[in-house]
């Protein structure tokens, strides 16, 4: 082979992997050959209902289930202790619960670390700061045993902070502040629903507008703006509503001069995340 024919074969390798590593902001980092058989609860933030609870315990297994919290969006030294948690998560009728913290990225790439992920059947995602667990675990050996939870059959689930850690592009996840949207080097979410943002709190903190300049910037994403005492319920490509109010989705396909940057998605309605459209 010539040299000239050398360099033009290497050129092209390289724009080759260039064009098969590079992707859009939010987009999935994780694309399994086959569809996860979980279930994700992203909850609102706010009060849990009975029937988000209840469903999250029936998914998770129950007395044959191992659920393992993440506190890791908490501020300050977090205790990985079970009588330290929340009375609620206490309260959960799971037959094993654990406790899995570290803001070590070190640490999270221990197998050590990630043992109680092997046997779980649940994950909770705390609220707090969302930032805080994707900086402590994204692209790290946790964050992939995560995945592997979802995908064998596990439920995730999270309120507040961890409900938008479970979209692939993550919002208000400037340390600065949570009134920050996009903050330049901290937009990836763990990507359990891909090409997504997700906020939180939505119709009770006046958010509903937040999440449209994101999708102006972003227009592959689906926007998800879900109210406190609410859950997104997703199973194989379908979403529906647990809890108290609604879920706003802000599809840029719809878009028209003039016309709403977001619809709602109310109890009782189902929507196919893959069409982006309401199910009868």
């Amino acid at each position: 082979m010539t040299r000239r024919a050398l360099l033009s074969t290497l050129s092209i390798l390289l724009i080759f992997v260039l064009l098969s590593t590079s992707r859009l902001p939010g987009e999935t980092r994780h694309q399994p050959s086959t569809p996860p058989k979980g279930h994700l609860i992203i909850h609102g933030g706010g009060p849990l209902t009975k029937e988000v609870m209840e469903k999250f315990v029936e998914l998770g297994g129950g007395q044959e289930g191992h659920l393992v919290v993440v506190p890791t969006s908490g501020q300050g030294k977090i205790k990985t202790d079970l009588e330290s948690m929340p009375s609620w998560i206490r309260g959960l009728e799971f037959g094993k619960i654990s406790i899995l913290h570290t803001r070590s990225r070190e640490v999270a790439n221990t197998e050590e670390f990630l043992e109680p992920l092997k046997t779980a059947t649940a994950i909770w995602f705390s609220g707090g700061r969302q930032w805080r667990t994707t900086d402590a675990y994204l692209d790290t050996l946790t964050a992939e045993a995560f995945h592997s939870v979802y995908q064998r059959g596990g439920v995730i689930a999270g309120s507040s902070a961890g409900a938008t850690v479970q979209g692939s592009y993550l919002v208000r996840g400037a340390p600065e502040g949570n009134h920050i949207m996009m903050a330049e080097g901290r937009v990836t979410g763990f990507g359990f629903l891909p090409d997504t943002a997700i906020d939180q709190h939505a119709i009770k903190r006046k958010r509903l507008n937040d999440m449209i300049p994101v999708i102006e910037k972003h227009p592959h994403l689906l926007g998800i703006a879900v109210d406190e005492g609410t859950a997104l319920l997703v199973h194989d490509g379908t979403a529906s509503v647990l809890g108290q109010s609604k879920v706003a989705l802000y599809d840029s396909r719809r878009w028209k001069t003039g016309s709403d940057r977001y619809f709602f998605l109310e109890k009782g309605q189902k929507f196919d995340l893959a069409s982006r459209k309401v199910l009868d």
